[in-house]
Formats: structure tokens, C-alpha cells, sequence
């Protein structure tokens, strides 16, 4: 059963970039990953935060690295395919994790502050998704790309007015390319976490805040960082290889809750 079960989520052979994997939540899915035996190269702007990081990884794959980038620039994430195409030979899985959040009430957002949402949340996914989408169709031995959206895109949440609004984009726009590489067997999903102590929602996470969001999740909980391995080994190994165009929500109960 134990040999079987690894070969099924097995990663070995695979490399993963995971934009964002210098945070809180993609770092836990690179962990992950390289538990499975992917060589992982974390993605961010913070070479100490990374080097961290990248000690955990190394329990599991010595050849897990940190290149850093800026994903708002379309010619920084050509560099970045090609230095990890030269350094590790391929690239089999994406993820797309950069995010930033605001709680700005919505008659207050000033257009300066929706545009910096939008170019992170929203336009950075979506150049990355043409940067490496574009490199997996010309290799054409598929690929797995991970999104990671937000359950403020699949059910209207208060206070969080622009995240929402550009997760919900990342959502859609997972859909369209799931559709239209499907057949290259290129499978595109968003994985929707819950609600998980991370670094761009603390600053909302107020205690009555707190106690709202408990009482709208059956697990009466928070989730854990590594609760999120799961359903990223599955979108990203051939157990997941049927499954494209979905999202993968993890969190513990908050979307089936009404009264």
C-alpha cells in the first residue's frame, strides 16, 4: 500500500516554481512538494525569508533553490523560466501564489491603491500563466499550474473589497486556461484555502473578526499551513491527472455553512 500510494502522488523527476514560496502558506505547499520529491525553486523578493525556508526543503530535496523575482514584470518571469530552465533542465509545475490584501472600506479605496492590488493579485497571475503557460505548450509534455485564489472569490466577503475582486479574476481566469490547455494536458486549478493565519489577512483579523469567522466555520478553527499539502500534491502529482478546471477548497467547512 505504501509503495503504491507513493507512486501515485510521486513528484520525483519534477521541478516546481512556486511564486510566492517565500510566504507563510506556498511555503508550506513547497515544502510539500519537495516532500514528494520535487526539486522546488522558491520564488519571492526576500532572500533571507527564503533561506529559511529553503532549510526545511533541503530535509527533502538538496537541490531546492530561491531565485528571486519580480512578478509584475512580464521580462522578469521570462528571466526567471529561463534561468530555472538552464539551472534545473524543465519546469513541470507552477504555482501561482503572490497575494496582498487590503481593508480599506469601499468608498475609501483610492485608485492608486486598487491598481498595486490588481497589478499583484490579478495581473502578475495572469502574466505568469502566459509566461509559463507559453513554455509548457512549446516543451508539450503537459504540466500542472496551481493558482491560488481565496474563498473571498467564490462567496462575497466583507471588508476585503479589492482582494476579493482579483481573486475572483485569478478564479475565472483558472477556468478559461484549464479549458483551453486541457487537451495539451496542461491541467490548470485553483487551490481556495479557508481562512489560515497568513501574513496578508492578519492586519483584518481583528477579534470580532475572529469570532465572526469561527462562527461561520464548522471546524470551529483556524487552519494550519500544512493542511494545504494535501490538496496541493493532489493537483500537482498524476493522481490529480483527471482533474483540471476545479477548485480545490480547503477550509474547514466555512463554504457549506448558512445558519
Amino acid at each position: 500500500m505504501n509503495e503504491y500510494l507513493s507512486n501515485l502522488f510521486s513528484l520525483e523527476g519534477k521541478t516546481a516554481v512556486v511564486i510566492g514560496g517565500t510566504g507563510e502558506l506556498c511555503g508550506a505547499m513547497a515544502e510539500g512538494l519537495a516532500g514528494a520529491g520535487a526539486e522546488v525553486v522558491l520564488v519571492g523578493r526576500n532572500p533571507d525569508k527564503a533561506n529559511a525556508r529553503l532549510q526545511k526543503l533541503h530535509r527533502f530535496h538538496g537541490k531546492s533553490y530561491f531565485e528571486a523575482c519580480d512578478v509584475a514584470s512580464r521580462d522578469s518571469l521570462e528571466e526567471l523560466v529561463e534561468k530555472v530552465v538552464n539551472k534545473s533542465g524543465k519546469i513541470d509545475i507552477v504555482v501561482n501564489g503572490a497575494g496582498v490584501n487590503s481593508p480599506t472600506p469601499f468608498l475609501e479605496i483610492t485608485e492608486e491603491e486598487l491598481e498595486n492590488i490588481l497589478n499583484v493579485n490579478f495581473k502578475a497571475v495572469f502574466s505568469a500563466s502566459q509566461v509559463f503557460g507559453r513554455y509548457l505548450i512549446e516543451r508539450g509534455q503537459g504540466g500542472s499550474m496551481i493558482n491560488v485564489g481565496s474563498m473571498s472569490g467564490v462567496i462575497p466577503l466583507s471588508r476585503v473589497f479589492t482582494y476579493s475582486a482579483t481573486k475572483a479574476a485569478v478564479h475565472n481566469l483558472s477556468k478559461n486556461l484549464a479549458r483551453e490547455w486541457a487537451t495539451q494536458k496542461i491541467r490548470v486549478n485553483t487551490l481556495v484555502p479557508g481562512f489560515f493565519p497568513a501574513e496578508q489577512n492578519r492586519k483584518v483579523l481583528t477579534e470580532e473578526r475572529v469570532a465572526q469567522i469561527m462562527g461561520h466555520t464548522p471546524m470551529k478553527r483556524f487552519g494550519e499551513s500544512s493542511e494545504l499539502i494535501g490538496a496541493t500534491l493532489l493537483l500537482a502529482s498524476d493522481a490529480g491527472s483527471f482533474i483540471t478546471g476545479t477548485e480545490m477548497i480547503v477550509d474547514g467547512g466555512y463554504a457549506c455553512m448558512t445558519i
